[in-house]
């Protein structure tokens, strides 16, 4: 059990840094909104997360 623990904290963590690595700090505050907004289930705050991400990914790079 520690192993599945330790390797989903690696893939988390890596996750994490991909996407600000690609998104930059936008990016960490739209999956941070998602997730808690999934975790505490509520939706404004989910669907808030949810645009910002959407919105980082469709949005040209200027």
């Amino acid at each position: 059990m520690p192993v599945i623990a330790l390797l989903s904290a690696v893939f988390v963590i890596g996750f994490e840094q991909l996407v600000q690595w690609q998104y930059g700090p936008m990016g960490i505050v739209g999956l941070l909104l998602l997730t808690i907004g999934v975790k505490a289930k509520n939706p404004a705050c989910s669907s808030i997360g949810a645009v910002v991400l959407a919105l980082m990914v469709a949005a040209p790079a200027l």
